[in-house]
């Protein structure tokens, strides 16, 4: 069963057990694979746990260079981007392009599009939920007669930490 992201997610940019979360995730990321009946490999949920390691967004060539310097893995970019883009496919993270970077997905268990926070200071990423954000996009393509194929909206500004330090 999936554990509730809302009860035990504190917000990314506050203290917290961190290890929580990676474990939350790995356990739900293996329920939901189970689930769609695909293969959570061990390169995978590899992958997934250094992605989930902070609340920063994590670049595919930092993901290939903790692989080899922690875990001596001889990991070729291809095989990361692979392991990156199933997860993406299944639901387990989101890229964030305006950094090039990946960061788990906080409600993995429903389809939904990226809404995320992006602190400019220290990176951190916090992903929310607000299906009103999306419904809005759409109707406003659809009244310009677009037709949307996906979103991810980021917003740039400062989180509450960086707020204090400045």
């Amino acid at each position: 069963m999936l554990k509730p992201y809302k009860a035990r997610m504190p917000l990314a940019c506050t203290p917290h057990d961190h290890s929580h979360c990676v474990n939350d995730a790995l356990a739900n990321a293996e329920t939901l694979c189970s689930r769609q009946g695909v293969r959570l490999t061990a390169l995978r949920k590899r992958v997934l746990e250094l992605v989930w390691d902070s609340h920063k967004p994590l670049g595919a060539y930092d993901i290939l260079a903790v692989l080899s310097e922690q875990d001596g893995r001889r990991a070729a970019p291809p095989t990361v981007y692979r392991a990156l883009d199933f997860l993406q496919e299944n639901g387990l993270v989101h890229r964030i392009a305006s950094l090039n970077a990946f960061i788990g997905c906080s409600h993995p268990e429903h389809p939904h599009q990226g809404q995320f926070l992006i602190c400019r200071h220290c990176h951190t990423a916090i992903e929310l939920e607000q299906p009103v954000i999306a419904e809005t996009i759409v109707a406003a393509a659809q009244a310009v007669g677009f037709s949307v194929e996906g979103q991810t909206v980021e917003v740039v500004g400062l989180c509450t930490s960086c707020q204090g330090a400045a």
